[in-house]
């Protein structure tokens, strides 16, 4: 592809920025219903999806195949023209997608990728209250009988749930097995009996996470991914798709958007008419974080150009993304006072550079947790990257 037909691809890109991007979107989405936030994720992904801009990294015979060198432009223009998250489609379209395509069956992808298309939602059941980083910990069982598997157990941080169709769920088929290696994978639906969704409700009122208690639910054994007992390897490709084009669009987000808002509030006179920016330390810390957000957009643009990658290439970018993204909140915060701790409400299709800083600041927390600790994401580096001893581990 050459650089000709990228600027014309990018300039047909902004165009429809331009034209199709909700105008006022934040103010309209900002302490809207479940329903309202719902319907509008639901018809923005359709948007996208009628532009062939909603899965472009899927294969091209279920919607996607567009070149990666078009999907770095696509997410930068979206970036840049303040587009709205697919908060509600993540899962689907990178989790659930990656999933299907890498070991689901050609009856499981016949059946949920178009779903997906149409607006199928999903939600990752991984995480337990006894299992969020050390996953293999997990304890919620799965007991085989004749063509079904009976789950019981307790899944804690999933995202979304209450709005979810279908989940990605992780159980043990083998308790005796070594703990990696007695896990299975399932697609389950969730208007199955047995299923209860409770939301959290955190303490800045948002209810985003959910638990899901799961009492003698029946799955049926054609919903399993991969060989029992074998879900940890299946897995691992659920948890890939939390890197390469999920976070270039983050950290375009990040530098786009996020870094604009901060610039402004640091040019916003202050309670006593002076600007942050006209502080040399403020300007300086400025400049700091305008050189990481390089550094980050290079570096995950060189991770998805990138054919084989290292094995710890996307834990450093992930590791990168989530301090980083702390870092910036943490300073926006600073810089936005006492104000910024009244501002109770963001967006709810925005992701964690909505500008409302205090809450970007704990939401940023997320980022150094889910998908590996920063601690996991160190030793994955010294280890994998650096060739450094393991750590010693049980089974």
């Amino acid at each position: 592809m050459t650089r000709a037909d990228l600027d014309e691809f990018r300039e047909r890109v902004r165009d429809w920025c331009r034209a199709h991007v909700p105008k006022d979107w934040r103010r309209e989405q900002t302490g809207v219903s479940d329903e309202e936030f719902v319907s509008f994720q639901q018809e923005w992904f359709q948007e996208l999806r009628r532009a062939g801009f909603a899965v472009p990294h899927w294969p091209a015979e279920w919607g996607g195949g567009m070149p990666v060198a078009e999907q770095v432009v696509l997410y930068q223009e979206l970036a840049a023209h303040d587009a709205p998250r697919l908060v509600l489609a993540f899962v689907a379209i990178h989790h659930a997608a990656s999933t299907l395509l890498a070991a689901g069956t050609d009856a499981q992808r016949r059946r949920h990728l178009p779903a997906i298309l149409d607006g199928e939602i999903w939600v990752q059941g991984f995480s337990e209250p006894g299992a969020g980083s050390d996953l293999a910990a997990l304890s919620t069982s799965a007991r085989r009988e004749g063509d079904a598997y009976v789950v019981n157990g307790q899944k804690l941080w999933a995202s979304g749930a209450a709005h979810a169709d279908w989940c990605l769920l992780l159980a043990r088929t083998d308790p005796s097995a070594p703990k990696r290696r007695g896990i299975s994978y399932f697609l389950m639906d969730m208007r199955t009996p047995g299923i209860d969704v409770r939301a959290v409700r955190q303490a800045t009122g948002e209810s985003h996470f959910c638990e899901i208690f799961l009492d003698d639910v029946v799955i049926p054994a054609e919903h399993l991914v991969g060989p029992e007992n074998e879900g940890w390897r299946v897995a691992q490709r659920t948890l890939g798709a939390e890197r390469g084009m999920t976070m270039l669009e983050l950290a375009e987000r990040l530098g786009n958007g996020g870094f604009r808002w901060l610039v402004e509030l640091c040019a916003r006179p202050g309670p006593g008419g002076a600007r942050p920016l006209d502080d040399p330390l403020v300007a300086d810390r400025l400049a700091a974080l305008e050189t990481e957000l390089t550094g980050l957009r290079a570096l995950c643009a060189r991770l998805v150009a990138d054919e084989d990658p290292g094995p710890a290439d996307a834990s450093i970018v992930k590791l990168y993304y989530s301090e980083l993204l702390q870092r910036m909140t943490d300073f926006g915060a600073e810089v936005a006072g006492l104000a910024a701790h009244t501002a109770l409400r963001k967006p709810l299709s925005s992701g964690w550079e909505s500008g409302a800083w205090v809450l970007d600041f704990i939401g940023s927390w997320e980022w150094t947790i889910p998908g590996g600790t920063s601690e996991i994401q160190r030793s994955i580096i010294g280890e994998r990257g650096l060739g450094l001893p393991r750590e010693p581990r049980g089974s």
